[in-house]
C-alpha cells in the first residue's frame, strides 16, 4: 500500500467501499476531503489495517477509516461481541463525555438489539465504575464503556466487561476479536432507538452504587476536612459530590474551571493527575481556601490523584503513597486471615511487607486493573478487600471489578480525617510505615514517542543490551517477562535487579504510545531517622534516572534522542 503522494487505485477503491455503509457524515467528508486532495499518505495511515482489539477493548485517534475510533469501527465492535455473548445476551452500555462517546453508546445498544439481546443504557453520561458495578447489579451477560479514560483529547476507547464485572483477559479477547473481523464482512444490523429491547435505565443504578459507596466507610465519625475537587473536565463532579452527601461527609469546593464535562479538556495538555500541571487549579484553589486535602479524578473517574499540604506548600502524593495509606487504613478497619491484597509487578513492594506483617494474602499480577481483581474473582477461600496499581487506580471494596476514583476517593478522604483524629497526617503515617518496613521511594516517568516503532526498539535494546551497573549498583538479575514468570502469563517488561534494595522495571503503556519506567529504592531507616532516609533514597534515585536516561537512549524531557 502506498503511504506518500497520490493514492492507488487499489487504496481509493477500498475506501470507497467504506465510505458507502459509514452512518456518519463526519467520518464521509473527512475521507471525501482526503480524495479530492490525492492525501495517499493520511489514507494509508487510517487504512494501515483494523484498530486492534485487545485486553483493553479498542482504543485509539476518532476519525475515518478502519484504524480509527468511528461508527463503522464500533458498530463491528458491538456486532462482535454480542455474538461472542450468545442468543440473549444482556448487555450493560455506558459512556462518558467524549466526542462521540453518546453516539457510539447508542450505536452499541443498536446492534445488541438487533442480533437479539438486550440493551441497558445507562442514563447519562457516568463513570466507568459505575458501569462495573451496573453489569453486577443488573445480573448482565456483559457491559462495554465508551470511553478513553485520561487519554488526549483526540482518542476515545472501547472497554468490555463480562458477567464477572471486570475487564476481558485472554483467551476471551481474541476470541472477541475472531468475531468482530468475522462481523466485517457481512451488514450491521441496527435496531431502532425506540426497540423495547434498548432500556433505558433510570438513577437507580446510580442510587445503587451511591449505597454500595457509603457502605465502604469503616468509621462513622464525620470530619469537615476542607477538601478540594477537580472533575478533570470529565464526569466524576455529579456522583463524587453525591457520595460524599451519602457518606455525611462534608462537601469539597470544586475546581469551577474543570467541573463540566469539556472533550476539548480546555485548561490541560493532558487529562491526568499524574500529569505536570494538571493540579495547578486545584492547588490554587486548596491555597485560596485554606484545604486540607485535595483529591482529582481523572475523566471517567476511575482514577483517583491526592495533594496534601507539606512544609514546602503542598505535595503531590505518588500512586504508591495513595496506596499504601488506603492500604493500611482498610487493614486497620478490617480482620480475617482470609483478606486478600492485591499489587502489580511495577508498583512498589511496600505492600507485600505490610500483608506480611498484618498476615493477610498477598498477590502480585501484571498491570492493569483486568488482572488485579482476578485472584479475588478465581479463588473463593480469599476475600478482596484492597488493590491498586501506580498509576493512581484503587479498588476499596469487591462490590467493582475494576478501578473506582469515587469509591477510593471517599475512603480516602474518611482516611485523613482518622489520621487527624489519632494526632497524625499522611505525610506523617507514610513516616511511620517508612520506619517500620522500610523506607520504599520510587520513581515513575515516561518516554512519549511518535511513531509506534519507537516503542519496540526502546524495549528490544533493554532487553538485549542490559546495563551492567547503574549509578554505582551492579545489576544482578534480569528477567524479562515476555517468557512468563510465576504463574504469570507472557508480557513486554523487563526487569532489572540491582541486589535486594534496588528494581528497575520497563515497560510499554497499554493505552498510550509511551515507554514507562520505573524505580524502586529500599532503605532501611536508621534511628527513626526518616528525613535522612529520604535524602538518601532522593539522591539515589536521581543518579538511577539520569544514568536509566543514558543507558536508553532517552533525551532530557522524555523522548527519544
Amino acid at each position: 500500500m502506498d503511504t506518500t503522494g497520490e493514492p492507488s487505485e487499489e487504496l481509493r477503491r477500498e475506501v470507497e467501499e467504506w465510505m458507502a455503509p459509514d452512518p456518519d457524515p463526519d467520518t464521509r467528508a473527512e475521507l471525501g476531503r482526503l480524495l479530492a486532495a490525492g492525501d495517499g499518505g493520511g489514507l494509508a495511515d487510517r487504512f494501515s489495517g483494523p484498530l486492534e482489539f485487545g485486553t483493553a477493548g479498542l482504543r485509539g485517534a476518532i476519525g475515518a477509516g478502519p484504524h480509527r475510533m468511528n461508527r463503522v469501527v464500533v458498530q463491528r465492535a458491538a456486532a462482535g461481541f454480542v455474538d461472542y455473548l450468545g442468543d440473549g445476551a444482556t448487555v450493560v452500555v455506558g459512556y462518558d463525555a467524549r466526542h462521540k462517546s453518546d453516539v457510539f453508546a447508542e450505536d452499541t445498544a443498536r446492534v445488541v438489539a438487533a442480533a437479539g439481546g438486550r440493551a441497558l443504557v445507562l442514563p447519562r453520561a457516568l463513570p466507568t465504575p459505575v458501569l462495573a458495578f451496573a453489569v453486577r447489579h443488573f445480573g448482565a451477560s456483559g457491559g462495554v464503556m465508551v470511553t478513553a479514560s485520561h487519554n488526549p483529547l483526540t482518542d476515545n476507547g472501547y472497554k468490555v466487561y463480562l458477567a464477572d464485572g471486570a475487564q476481558i483477559v485472554p483467551p476471551h479477547d481474541s476470541a472477541i476479536s475472531g468475531r468482530i473481523r468475522l462481523a466485517a464482512e457481512r451488514p450491521i444490523e441496527l435496531a431502532s432507538p425506540e426497540d423495547p429491547a434498548i432500556v433505558r435505565v433510570g438513577d437507580e443504578v446510580v442510587d445503587a452504587y451511591l449505597d454500595m459507596v457509603a457502605a465502604q466507610r469503616h468509621t462513622t465519625d464525620t470530619d469537615d476536612l476542607a477538601v478540594v475537587y477537580t472533575a478533570m473536565h470529565g464526569v466524576g463532579r455529579d456522583v463524587l459530590l453525591a457520595a460524599f452527601d451519602r457518606c455525611g461527609l462534608a462537601p469539597p469546593s470544586v475546581v469551577a474551571a474543570q467541573a463540566e464535562p469539556d472533550p476539548d479538556f480546555t485548561t490541560v495538555s493532558f487529562p491526568n493527575p499524574e500529569e505536570p500541571g494538571a493540579l495547578d487549579l486545584a492547588l490554587a484553589l486548596a491555597a485560596e481556601v485554606g484545604a486540607d486535602l485535595v483529591i482529582a479524578n481523572d475523566p471517567d473517574a476511575d482514577r483517583l490523584g491526592v495533594a496534601v499540604p507539606s512544609a514546602g506548600g503542598w505535595q503531590a502524593l505518588t500512586g504508591n503513597e495513595i496506596g499504601v495509606i488506603l492500604a493500611d487504613h482498610i487493614l486497620r478497619h478490617t480482620t480475617g486471615d482470609d483478606r486478600l491484597v492485591v499489587t502489580t509487578i511495577v508498583s512498589s513492594r511496600l505492600l507485600g511487607r505490610m500483608a506480611a506483617s498484618a498476615g493477610v494474602r498477598y498477590a502480585e499480577t501484571l498491570t492493569g486493573f483486568k488482572w488485579i481483581v482476578r485472584p479475588g474473582l478465581e479463588d473463593p477461600s480469599v476475600r478482596f478487600v484492597f488493590g491498586y496499581e501506580e498509576a493512581l487506580g484503587y479498588s476499596v471494596t469487591a462490590d467493582v471489578a475494576d478501578k473506582d476514583g469515587i469509591t477510593a476517593a471517599v475512603v480516602f478522604v474518611e482516611v485523613a480525617g482518622a489520621l487527624v483524629r489519632r494526632g497524625l497526617t499522611v505525610l506523617s503515617r507514610l513516616d511511620e510505615l517508612a520506619v517500620e518496613h522500610g523506607l520504599h521511594a520510587t520513581e515513575t516517568w515516561s518516554v512519549r514517542v511518535d511513531q509506534l516503532g519507537r516503542i519496540a526498539e526502546i524495549m528490544a535494546f533493554a532487553r538485549s543490551e542490559p546495563p551492567q551497573e547503574l549509578a554505582g549498583h551492579t545489576v544482578t538479575r534480569v528477567h524479562d517477562y515476555a517468557e512468563g514468570s510465576d504463574g504469570l502469563l507472557p508480557t513486554d517488561a523487563v526487569e532489572w535487579q540491582l541486589g535486594d534494595d534496588v528494581r528497575v522495571v520497563v515497560r510499554p503503556s497499554g493505552t498510550e504510545p509511551k515507554v514507562k519506567v520505573y524505580i524502586e529504592v529500599v532503605v532501611s531507616v536508621a534511628d527513626g531517622d526518616v528525613v535522612a532516609a529520604r535524602s538518601s533514597a532522593a539522591a539515589q534515585l536521581a543518579a538511577l534516572k539520569a544514568d536509566l536516561e543514558s543507558h536508553l537512549g532517552i533525551a532530557p524531557g522524555g523522548r527519544m534522542s
